[in-house]
């Protein structure tokens, strides 16, 4: 049996990955945010959720939730509201946090751009394809 390479497909995959998420991760910090902060933000986009709908996305019970929700609402950066038609309990970006998820958005896009800039659109797509078939295999 032959031993892992550097050379390996998987090797640059997974060494990617890590240099991929070290850079997402660095301006959370820098903004005072722990990682999985930034999801939240995301999860909350424009009109907010509630906090049942966002803890299922994630998988999570609302109870492991809310340690991370009331940490984000005691630095301005989410806030308890109601939402939706009915007017449901829920949680909202503060004008903090949306500047917040703004910044993060856009280091997100420059990243994107950084790594897949040079692919031409149908190249994106493959990738984006193999990527999925990769992971949904690993899923199993």
């Amino acid at each position: 049996m032959s031993k892992p390479s550097s050379r390996s497909t998987l090797y640059k995959l997974i060494e990617a990955g890590q240099l991929a998420h070290k850079a997402l991760v660095v301006p959370l910090y820098e903004k005072g945010l722990e990682a999985g902060d930034d999801a939240v933000l995301f999860a909350l986009g424009k009109k907010g959720s509630t906090e049942i709908s966002i803890a299922n996305d994630f998988g999570i019970t609302t109870e492991m939730l809310q340690p991370r929700l009331q940490r984000l609402v005691d630095r301005d950066i989410i806030a308890r509201q109601a939402v939706g038609p009915h007017l449901e309990p829920g949680i909202v970006l503060t004008d903090r946090g949306l500047r917040l998820r703004n910044s993060l958005a856009d280091n997100w896009a420059q990243l994107e751009e950084a790594l897949m800039g040079e692919l031409k659109p149908k190249h994106r797509k493959r990738l984006g394809d193999a990527l999925t078939r990769f992971i949904n295999l690993l899923r199993l």
